[in-house]
């Protein structure tokens, strides 16, 4: 029998928005434990290797990451499959540069380069609130984490804006109709919108119905729903796209466009 976890991940298994070429080897990094779940995520190796081309190969990242030249969420990470996740900021002091892992509307993540104030910050959507040992109330986060003495208004699925450099919350937007959120599950993902209505189902999942800017409605899971903002303004900003998803006939419309004006150019 197998005991423990596995060790390896084949290349074909590997989650697709990793977007890994087919004949590249028959191996793909397998994500470390860490904050995110395994197909949630974007090791390290990939983020340096593939997007940012700052390392031809495995080795090289290795190198890199053992001079203590790259942090998430403000703290340096030397292993190679750490897996970083939404809302994760990457980064590298030596370059200065700063990145926050968001998704396309393809359901990839994209690598959206931030500023330095913007990478103070990030945004944690809440999963339960409970009471610890002499009732201490504490909140635990999508990300692993666990935050003590929480405001008392702050209840699951709301969102808290997180101090990297102090780690405390620093302010929170509740769950509500109204609210402007991302899509990070399901067909939807990496769409943004606002909440219109929400649909509660005993027994079932919750649906929740989103607005996007240019008015087109679609429903999806409360779980798979992150608030980014109170009323129509996001707190973070969003990559190329602003999170509204384009039919495949605008999509080639708008490849045209570029075409000519690149070859009037």
């Amino acid at each position: 029998m197998a005991r423990g976890l596995k060790k390896h991940l084949k290349r074909l298994n590997a989650p697709s928005h990793w977007m890994l070429d087919k004949l590249g080897g028959a191996f793909a990094p397998k994500p470390s434990s860490g904050p995110h779940k395994a197909r949630e995520c974007l090791p390290l190796i990939l983020i340096l290797r593939n997007r940012l081309k700052y390392a031809l190969t495995y080795r090289e990242v290795q190198s890199i990451l053992m001079q203590r030249h790259i942090q998430v969420d403000g703290k340096v990470r030397t292993d190679k499959t750490y897996p970083a996740g939404f809302m994760d900021i990457i980064s590298i002091p030596k370059t200065g540069e700063n990145y926050r892992l968001l998704y396309d509307t393809k359901g990839r993540f994209r690598l959206h380069a931030v500023r330095d104030e913007d990478a103070k910050y990030k945004l944690c959507k809440v999963r339960s609130v409970q009471f610890g040992q002499k009732g201490i109330p504490y909140l635990n986060t999508y990300d692993g984490r666990t935050i003590r003495y929480p405001d008392p208004l702050i209840k699951a699925n709301d969102t808290i804006k997180l101090d990297l450099e102090t780690y405390k919350i620093v302010d929170f937007i509740k769950f509500d109709v109204g609210n402007v959120i991302m899509v990070t599950g399901g067909r939807n993902t990496g769409r943004v919108g606002v909440i219109k209505n929400r649909e509660k189902h005993k027994g079932t999942f919750e649906t929740i119905h989103v607005e996007d800017a240019q008015g087109h409605q679609f429903a999806t899971r409360l779980g798979n729903v992150f608030t980014i903002g109170k009323g129509t303004k996001p707190w973070v900003s969003l990559p190329k796209g602003k999170g509204i998803k384009l039919t495949i006939i605008e999509e080639q419309r708008k490849r045209d466009a570029a075409a000519q004006a690149a070859a009037k150019a």
